[in-house]
């Protein structure tokens, strides 16, 4: 019975504090956005460099720098050019480049793979449409190629919670019939006997 109780007051805690920290950002996020075909425009690095930082063990960091591409779409919703952004994580850390590296000790590395992926958004993709996802109200001039939040991340806030909330309501359920039925069995039994 204790166990029901905790189930039913851990899943609604969860609910609560996912959907207070999780579930309302993501929608006010996805409130104003949408997807759309995007092409490229243009593809261009800037000359400015910008700072990261690198790890090469427990004791070791270090900072490098990487230069700033910037990849210009055209989305189907709007003829205005807008900067391409890996997700919101990227766009967040780095609102003025299209493209962050993994950052590797050597300043030129990090260049090769800055170059490495302006040759790809040029040659590859180029003028082939991709689906890209925009918002609106919060970045008119940025789209980006993947969602953070996507429904998988938002069903599981809201599943897990309710599952557990609904298997706790079970097992008190049960507890409750089981008692139940052993008070009935026990007073069949005394008439039984009597």
């Amino acid at each position: 019975m204790r166990l029901g109780f905790l189930l039913i007051a851990a899943g609604l805690l969860s609910l609560l504090g996912l959907g207070c920290c999780w579930l309302r950002p993501a929608l006010q996020e996805r409130g104003g956005g949408g997807s759309a075909n995007c092409t490229v425009l243009a593809v261009r690095q800037l000359g400015e460099r910008f700072a990261c930082t690198f790890s090469c063990g427990a004791a070791c960091r270090g900072t490098a720098r990487y230069p700033c591409l910037q990849v210009l779409v055209r989305t189907s919703r709007s003829s205005a050019p807008a900067l391409l952004h890996e997700d919101e994580r990227q766009l967040r850390t780095n609102p003025k480049c299209s493209y962050i590296p993994p950052c590797a000790r050597d300043d030129q590395e990090n260049s090769e793979n800055v170059t490495y992926k302006q040759k790809y958004w040029k040659e590859k993709v180029g003028s082939q449409p991709f689906t890209c996802y925009f918002n609106q109200h919060l970045r008119p001039d940025d789209v980006m190629l993947k969602r953070t939040h996507d429904e998988t991340v938002l069903l599981h806030c809201f599943l897990w919670p309710v599952v557990t909330f609904l298997v706790g309501v079970l097992i008190v359920v049960l507890t409750i019939c089981a008692k139940s039925l052993a008070i009935r069995a026990e007073a069949i039994k005394k008439k039984k006997h009597l």
